[in-house]
């Protein structure tokens, strides 16, 4: 299955419940309680340092007639140290609590209120498609 052909099948398999379906179930579960997922790809630096790769198509004739022509058939979004550690740890199995305690560990305080900027960051990730969360599929 090539990539493309993946990221397809996910999108596909986000739309099988609704916008009210799936706000219904965000709304009724614990944000600490819910597993995020990937629906990008990514790169990594030798900082560690994380790049999500975003298609900038998902139209069959647009990446087969378009694509081409472009310098690059894709987004690039550079992660800082924090959005980087958070984009790590989200694997499919790891709930956003257990992530905030991760963060908590590894950078102690460095990162302030680190409980709040985590739910917003994932729930950002969330919102611009690049996440998902197990309990919505």
């Amino acid at each position: 299955m090539t990539l493309l052909a993946y990221y397809d099948w996910i999108i596909n398999s986000l739309m099988a419940l609704s916008f009210k379906e799936r706000k219904k179930i965000l709304k009724s579960t614990n944000t600490l309680d819910l597993t995020p997922i990937r629906l990008h790809s990514e790169e990594e630096d030798a900082n560690g340092l994380v790049t999500v790769i975003i298609p900038k198509f998902k139209n069959k004739f647009m990446v087969t007639f378009v694509s081409p022509k472009l310098k690059s058939d894709q987004f690039r979004i550079k992660l800082d140290k924090f959005g980087s550690s958070v984009w790590s740890n989200i694997n499919g199995k790891t709930k956003v609590e257990q992530i905030i305690k991760d963060l908590k560990k590894k950078f102690g305080d460095e990162l302030q209120e680190a409980d709040e900027r985590v739910v917003k960051f994932v729930f950002q990730l969330y919102s611009q498609g690049f996440i998902s969360f197990k309990e919505i599929n």
